[in-house]
């Protein structure tokens, strides 16, 4: 059993500064983990009614059936969670906007061994923590997956997005979004957010680099990097050469049909 403590952040009050337009089609946020699944919903949340979040859990298939009201309306809700590809999945979400959020797989293997170290990660995978391991050797561990504990980075990518492309999903990777929240007043910026906010039913108002800047703000977020409690052995800030070629190895075309290659 996995827990992931986040401490809470007061963006449903920033977003009751501004005027919101009620949200007309159910609108579904899914994420690979670990590939900046808090930065696209606080986001997204700045431009929805709080009344029409559906806040209640991070849906995923082992607890969709709990959470089937988050695609009923009306009213439409605004919803996220970490659900991979499968009959129920896309039957349940058919009615719904899918927007999916992907991360380059070398950087995702970094962001998994960091938060696998940190106090706001606890579980049965907290042996990693106490465990002699090299930085490699833990590299190699998410890569390759635990079995029976941990899925590794090809199963992973496999089910939580491969399976989900040319179904009407609007992709999102990790790094644009990062990059136009980086540079929200030049004209790309405003390109990329007109883009992605048109595929979530959202009309892009004046005010949308205010609300992004907001919902963009690392400190709402408690999964960020620096806000992460971090123990054991140093995670590198770039994946070493041996653990790139071990991931073009395991899972050869994933980059290039994600789009990083």
């Amino acid at each position: 059993m996995q827990t992931i403590t986040v401490k809470p952040d007061n963006l449903d009050e920033r977003n009751r500064e501004f005027v919101q337009r009620e949200l007309a089609q159910p609108l579904f946020l899914n994420s690979l983990p670990k590939s900046g699944s808090h930065l696209l919903r606080n986001i997204i949340r700045m431009f929805v009614p709080v009344e029409q979040h559906y806040s209640a859990d991070f849906i995923q298939f082992a607890n969709l059936q709990k959470h089937l009201a988050a695609f009923d309306g009306p009213p439409a809700k605004l919803s996220w969670g970490h659900l991979f590809f499968a009959e129920i999945s896309a039957a349940t979400t058919g009615a719904a906007r899918r927007i999916l959020l992907v991360r380059d797989p070398y950087d995702w293997v970094l962001a998994v061994a960091r938060f696998m170290l940190s106090d706001e990660f606890q579980g049965d995978l907290d042996v990693l923590k106490r465990a002699p391991l090299t930085a490699e050797q833990l590299l190699n561990i998410v890569i390759f997956g635990m079995p029976r504990k941990s899925p590794g980075l090809h199963e992973t990518y496999l089910f939580n997005a491969v399976a989900w492309l040319g179904t009407g999903v609007h992709l999102v990777r990790f790094e644009e979004l990062r990059d136009a929240v980086r540079n929200l007043d030049t004209p790309a910026a405003e390109d990329y957010f007109t883009g992605l906010l048109e595929a979530c039913g959202i009309a892009k108002p004046d005010d949308w680099r205010e609300r992004v800047a907001i919902g963009a703000d690392r400190g709402q977020s408690g999964t960020a990097r620096e806000n992460l409690t971090i123990r054991g052995v140093r995670i590198p800030d770039e994946l070493p050469q041996i653990q790139k070629d071990i991931v073009d190895l395991v899972s050869p075309k994933l980059r290039g049909i994600l789009g990083y290659a």
